[in-house]
């Protein structure tokens, strides 16, 4: 398979992760965190379609780690980047089996218990993800401010993860790290994937 075919299938699969973790985060499970009865008994459907939305994420997620694993394979840490993403989408997969037990809890703490042990697991997987962008920053053939922006975002997935686990007054932080992660991972990840689109593969490259 050529690196254009594989700099497409990257790009796509990160879009489509993209859109997918946006329906399943900011209206299924954000839906559950503020009405958990109500969204549960009245809006099933949705929470059922965010689970699937999450699922989507993980499958595309190994798709996509498939595809830098070709595109890159010459390189020496590919492997390597490769086993840390896939170890995200693995532990991403065993997080999304507390939110159907949501479905069946009947009081609003019992479900955001469900919603808490997706998070706390998700955050576990984060952490490895966060490492397979900062390999991937070392890796990836791009614009140098695309490689700066991987590596920040990555550098605060870790960050925040170890702040969960570690700071008991994180929800003091929370606001400030949400941001510090969100905005390079937007930038970087989306720059990388729109590039591949683009431009990856057009010309030869050296790996």
């Amino acid at each position: 398979m050529n690196t254009r075919v594989l700099s497409k299938i990257v790009g796509i699969g990160y879009l489509i992760i993209f859109f997918a973790a946006i329906f399943a985060n900011f209206f299924a499970l954000e839906s559950i965190i503020q009405t958990p009865i109500e969204t549960v008994e009245n809006n099933g459907l949705m929470v059922r379609m965010g689970i699937l939305a999450f699922l989507i994420t993980v499958v595309f997620d190994v798709v996509v780690a498939w595809a830098l694993k070709e595109l890159y394979k010459n390189h020496s840490l590919t492997v390597l980047s490769t086993y840390f993403r896939m170890m995200h989408a693995a532990i991403m997969g065993v997080a999304i089996f507390a939110l159907p037990l949501a479905l069946k809890k009947t009081t609003p703490d019992d479900i955001l218990v469900q919603v808490d042990t997706f998070n706390y697991i998700w955050l576990i997987g984060l952490f490895f993800f966060g490492i397979h962008l900062i390999l991937l920053s070392k890796i990836a053939i791009v614009p140098r401010f695309i490689k700066v922006f991987l590596v920040i975002a990555g550098v605060m997935y870790v960050v925040d993860t170890v702040a969960h686990f570690s700071l008991s007054n994180y929800a003091d932080f929370a606001s400030v790290l949400l941001i510090l992660v969100a905005i390079p991972s937007i930038l970087g990840e989306m720059s990388f994937a729109l590039w591949l689109l683009i431009k990856g593969g057009k010309t030869k490259e050296k790996t």
